[in-house]
């Protein structure tokens, strides 16, 4: 049985021979209805701070469905950008070998010419050498002559 605030204030009750006091019972049930009244009226507003919070609640639980979705994805993102870091690094490193690589075959060949040049000095020195001994000898030889008379 529901009982409102108007029940209490108007509700009536037989008297008896030595009943209570009217105006003392209408005071206190006076009294009791605006209780009730405070009381329905903290519920009605409880009941709608209620409501808000559990909307608030299914907001606030979307958007942390969002943000675990945007986490996700960003994890998904660092991971594939990390992927393509290391691909490229792979790349770079393998490019730094294969100029390496050329660079040294470069040296190498340079070495070998320088090597060759040197060497030819060397011949070309030897049969300089050779040809100025053979000329200087020929001059002793003319002057051993010159010097030995006729």
């Amino acid at each position: 049985m529901d009982l409102t605030p108007l029940d209490v204030r108007y509700q009536e009750f037989p008297t008896g021979l030595r009943g209570y006091q009217k105006e003392a019972v209408r005071t206190y049930l006076a009294q009791v209805a605006e209780v009730m009244e405070g009381l329905i009226r903290e519920n009605e507003g409880l009941r709608e701070r209620l409501k808000a919070l559990e909307e608030e609640n299914a907001r606030l639980k979307e958007a942390e469905g969002e943000l675990k979705r945007a986490v996700v994805a960003a994890e998904k993102i660092a991971r594939e950008l990390k992927a393509q870091a290391e691909r490229e690094a792979e790349l770079i490193r393998r490019e730094a070998l294969a100029a390496k690589e050329q660079v040294l075959r470069e040296a190498a060949e340079e070495l070998k010419r320088l090597r060759g040049e040197v060497e030819r000095a060397k011949q070309e020195k030897a049969l300089f050498l050779g040809q100025l001994r053979a000329l200087l000898e020929g001059y002793l030889e003319a002057l051993r002559r010159l010097e030995a008379g006729p």
